[in-house]
């Protein structure tokens, strides 16, 4: 994947994200951020789990999943 579709996938998946986690984002900016790492955490679990995905719509869901935990694990840690 090109890295133009990648951070475009990403900045979608972290404005998806903060909109599942409400009350836990940080902010436009911030979660068009946490979304591009989501999309690299999200990769990286699914990976770690034997799956893989082929189209567009497959790395959005993986990104998007990502940024959730991520913004899960960052509000958890933010509390602290």
């Amino acid at each position: 994947m090109s890295i133009v579709w990648f951070l475009i996938i990403g900045l979608i998946a972290g404005w998806l994200a903060g909109q599942i986690m409400k009350g836990r984002g940080f902010g436009l900016l911030g979660n068009l951020i946490v979304g591009v790492i989501g999309a690299l955490l999200g990769g990286l679990l699914f990976g770690v789990l034997g799956m893989s995905t082929t189209n567009i719509l497959g790395s959005l869901v993986t990104a998007v999943i990502g940024a959730v935990v991520l913004l899960y694990i960052v509000g958890k840690v933010k509390k602290v």
